[in-house]
């Protein structure tokens, strides 16, 4: 029987096999590629492109394509095969070292943000060797980048890898300063939580909402949702059992490091966690964990559901960011180690991340900018739209003491006692967790709970990155020079603690009064929606913050804006017309003929009897005429709206007028529809009720 360890990673062209199928000096010299950046000869490109095949083909592969993350939130590929004729009229499996550095898809038929003409459609897509190549089916997949002819990034990896370069320069420059002349890089790690639902595809087959949109649209409240909090940690029902076995197998022969999987909050809710990993490659798992959830489901007769808010009234679905940045010599410079106060290393990339996300508050809030997340942000079960940072109490006493000059008496460690001698006994963490913070220090790392589940984790990290990499620079250029470096570090961190403590919040994010002091007392931002953000993205300062680190150009910051918002639009437009649809073609016909079956049997109890009142049928067809005529009122209101939405002058003005209109539009068509569900007989209703779908899978 094979035991893990056979298996894992068997379908990655990983180190393990790079150095055993690769010429010593071919792979000591990708391993300086790969770890420092040096450029790569197509000598060395060429031997590793055959090594590659032969591995692949020995594992079954016909195919190869350059994998890659265009702005499209989803991956792309094309397939070549490895055959070429051979002169007896049979065909060899080739595969060079220019095929492997360059692919050229059609840059034209991707989202661009105006980049690119419709006619200008050559595209570059390019190898990029500190992420493995991998084997999904029977076609080898080679992780790239994707740029314009004119070398504008036209995906998410490319900004990703420049933020990456540009935090490990700046944290380079801080290290030497604290006499670190061994480490020869730093970068940024990330392990995300992926929150999903796991429906039957008997259920989604009777969801046009579903289908088209990822949510529902309509539905009401079931008699019982997550109120009695049974679901959350529970015993993990067969069937779902049996995916999350096979998702985890799939997962591990690729290498990636699922690790912890249990059922939610919500009913039909669920989560894995992966160890995590360098950010360019946790990217990468998580997008194939995505595609893969959604294929293995599909095998058990499910659907997995990525979508931020699938169901109103129950907790939707994040992507936690764990985030921390370390040396390749493996020290964690977000490591408090044992005296934190002492730490003086410590408390300057901690002084850079506070500063960082007051300073930035805005692109964190961008970076997970969509239609779907709009609808959770603020939500019972996700941070609120305001960014803040907690701390806990250790670092907080830590951070007050420098800022007023006082002794830092420490914190004990407080045994937890537990009243059963059998019990072990252990020491309790300084710091409780708090999961209604937007950006919480967890031990040796910040999670950031912001992010939706269906979002892709570059856009998030290439800010924090960024942000963190500006702190650091202008950390950096106060302190190379200066002749008291010790007093100098210590008015710096004292400064940034007075300038950005408002950042810092250790309460209940959930709590109203606390939005109000974040906005009224602090100054905190609060951009409920997509609209309200999105056009920050080319204030002054952002521009000059991300084009000064190489992270993105003017054009490609433009470019973004655009398709964000068009991305926006289209999903709010499709859903306005799937609801338009589904009101006018199936529920208005359902309530209209349980209607009339209603009105029959009054009439057929007056027949028999003319002195029955028949008040049950009465109030009954009253209520269901009463809502048929809402129905139809407020589709007609919607489908006008959306048809108004071509008089908008550019799409930011578009934006606006779904965020002020056909947002509330929709809401109130909703509302009917619901009410007329909780009267219609079940029968009669077209489509599986909340209670059918949550509780579908046995």
């Amino acid at each position: 029987m094979k035991t893990i360890s056979d298996y894992f990673g068997s379908l990655v062209f990983d180190d393990r096999v790079m150095k055993s199928s690769l010429p010593t000096d071919v792979y000591e010299t990708l391993k300086k590629t790969i770890d420092v950046g040096e450029q790569l000869d197509i000598s060395v490109a060429n031997a590793v492109a055959d090594a590659m095949k032969d591995w692949a083909v020995s594992k079954g592969a016909t195919h190869f394509t350059h994998w890659f993350q265009p702005l499209t939130g989803i991956t792309a590929e094309k397939h070549d095969s490895f055959i070429s004729p051979s002169p007896d009229g049979g065909v060899i499996m080739e595969f060079s070292g220019k095929e492997l550095i360059k692919g050229e898809p059609d840059a034209s038929s991707f989202p661009s943000g105006n980049l690119r003409a419709t006619f200008e459609a050559r595209g570059y897509t390019a190898w990029d060797p500190t992420s493995y190549a991998f084997i999904k089916g029977k076609t080898l997949c080679i992780p790239t980048a994707f740029c314009s002819y004119g070398g504008e990034a036209l995906d998410k990896k490319t900004p990703l890898l420049r933020s990456m370069e540009a935090l490990n320069k700046q944290a380079l420059r801080i290290l030497r300063l604290f006499g670190n002349e061994s480490a020869k890089y730093v970068r940024s790690s990330v392990g995300p939580e992926q929150e999903y639902f796991l429906i039957t595809k008997e259920m989604y087959d009777k969801r046009p909402d579903l289908q088209f949109t990822g949510r529902t649209l309509f539905g009401a409240k079931p008699p019982k949702g997550q109120e009695m909090d049974d679901h959350y940690f529970g015993v993990i029902k067969p069937r779902v059992a049996a995916f999350m076995e096979e998702l985890n197998e799939e997962l591990w022969k690729l290498g990636i490091l699922a690790k912890t999987e249990h059922n939610e909050v919500a009913p039909a809710q669920h989560e894995l966690a992966p160890i995590y990993t360098t950010t360019n490659i946790a990217t990468d798992h998580n997008q194939l964990t995505m595609e893969i959830m959604q294929k293995v489901a599909n095998k058990h007769g499910l659907v997995c559901l990525l979508h931020e808010k699938p169901f109103a009234g129950v907790n939707g679905s994040g992507k936690h960011n764990n985030w921390s940045i370390a040396t390749d010599t493996g020290q964690n410079l977000l490591s408090p180690g044992e005296t934190p106060y002492e730490n003086a290393q410590f408390l300057l990339f901690l002084c850079a991340v506070i500063k960082a996300v007051d300073d930035y508050q805005d692109l964190l809030r961008i970076s997970v900018a969509t239609a779907g997340n709009d609808h959770r942000l603020g939500a019972n079960e996700a941070p609120p739209a305001v960014v803040s940072m907690f701390l806990g109490d250790e670092l907080n006493a830590v951070l007050e003491a420098i800022e007023n000059d006082t002794p830092y008496e420490g914190t004990k460690k407080t045994q937890m006692k537990l009243g059963v001698d059998v019990l072990p006994k252990f020491n309790r963490d300084n710091t409780d967790r708090n999961r209604t913070s937007p950006f919480a220090f967890t031990g040796n790392k910040f999670e950031f709970r912001m992010l939706g589940s269906s979002n892709s984790i570059a856009c998030t990290n290439i800010m924090l990155n960024a942000a963190v990499a500006e702190s650091l620079k202008i950390y950096a250029d106060r302190l190379e020079g200066v002749e008291d470096f010790s007093t100098s570090l210590h008015e710096m961190i004292k400064k940034t603690i007075k300038d950005h403590k408002h950042i810092i919040f250790n309460g209940n994010g959930y709590d109203d009064n606390w939005i109000k002091e974040a906005t009224e007392k602090r100054g905190l931002l609060n951009y409920r929606t997509t609209p309200d953000c999105m056009p920050h993205l080319l204030d002054k300062k952002n521009v000059d913050m991300l084009t000064g680190h190489g992270v993105f150009s003017i054009p490609e910051l433009r470019s973004r804006y655009e398709i964000m918002l068009e991305n926006y639009c289209k999903a709010v437009v499709i859903e306005a017309n799937t609801m338009v649809s589904m009101a006018k073609t199936q529920i208005a016909p359902a309530v209209e003929s349980y209607s009339v079956h209603v009105a029959k049997a009054a009439n057929t109890k007056r027949a028999m009897d003319a002195s029955i009142p028949c008040e049950y049928e009465c109030k009954i067809v009253k209520k269901l005429s009463a809502l048929l005529d809402r129905i139809s009122i407020k589709a007609d209101e919607l489908e006008d709206a959306v048809l108004s939405l071509d008089e908008a002058e550019d799409i930011g003005s578009e934006s606006v007028m779904i965020r002020d209109n056909i947002l509330g539009l929709m809401g109130e068509l909703r509302l009917a529809c619901d009410e007329a569900e909780t009267i219609t007989a079940k029968k009669y209703w077209p489509f599986p009720t909340y209670g059918d779908i949550l509780f579908s899978v046995k």
